[in-house]
């Protein structure tokens, strides 16, 4: 199943908006990065990705990106389709000093990508749950990534589809037309060992694992 790039724009624009985005910003500033970000963050640094350049693939107001450019990351990329969300990616780098190390671009990964270079990490934290077909944006992703690729995604449980569901009840009483998807982990795990890549860590949460892959040599 495929969805047009600005329907899913325009529904991730409705979903991350600048009230929502700005409550999250805060809550980053005053508790740190969140639950998957830090699995992220651990099993890269466990792997030994964190030198280098970052691609950092719906990345929000950028929380995987700053604890990756603090930890040894020389440049970033930052793809996002949420305006509110890049423009506080924006604003954190500028706070953090750090706006000659983030360069950031507006757009579905999927359909900026063939513009964009190549890195020696790509990451998705709680992405590819946004899309109702998962290979596209992996197939991409990975064609990016010169050393290693690292994302996070919902655990294929009974529970964590039953809160799926509820959640998108909830979204198509409201009218409001995003979703989230939660695909089988084996699925996607294939399509990456297709595409050359080791599994070098796993972290898993009750509702959501992070892992990190490396690029067969």
């Amino acid at each position: 199943m495929m969805t047009c790039g600005c329907c899913l724009g325009d529904s991730v624009e409705r979903q991350f908006g600048p009230e929502k985005v700005a409550q999250e910003l805060q809550l980053y500033r005053r508790k740190g990065a969140g639950s998957t970000t830090r699995l992220l963050r651990d099993g890269l640094a466990t792997a030994g990705l964190t030198s280098g350049e970052l691609l950092d693939v719906g990345a929000g107001f950028g929380a995987l990106t700053f604890e990756l450019l603090d930890r040894g990351m020389s440049r970033a990329t930052v793809v996002e389709m949420s305006s509110a969300y890049l423009a506080a990616a924006i604003e954190e780098a500028a706070r953090r000093g750090r706006s000659s190390s983030v360069h950031t671009v507006h757009g579905d990964f999927v359909a900026v990508a063939p513009g964009l270079p190549a890195s020696t990490v790509v990451t998705l934290d709680r992405v590819v749950c946004c899309y109702p077909s998962p290979e596209p944006l992996l197939e991409q992703a990975l064609g990016h990534a010169k050393h290693g690729f690292a994302f996070s995604y919902p655990r294929d449980r009974w529970y964590v589809r039953v809160g799926v569901w509820l959640e998108n009840a909830l979204r198509r009483w409201r009218g409001n037309s995003f979703r989230t998807f939660v695909h089988p982990a084996g699925r996607m795990h294939q399509l990456i060992e297709r595409e050359g890549f080791t599994l070098a860590s796993r972290r898993c949460s009750l509702a959501w694992c992070a892992d990190v892959f490396m690029k067969r040599v």
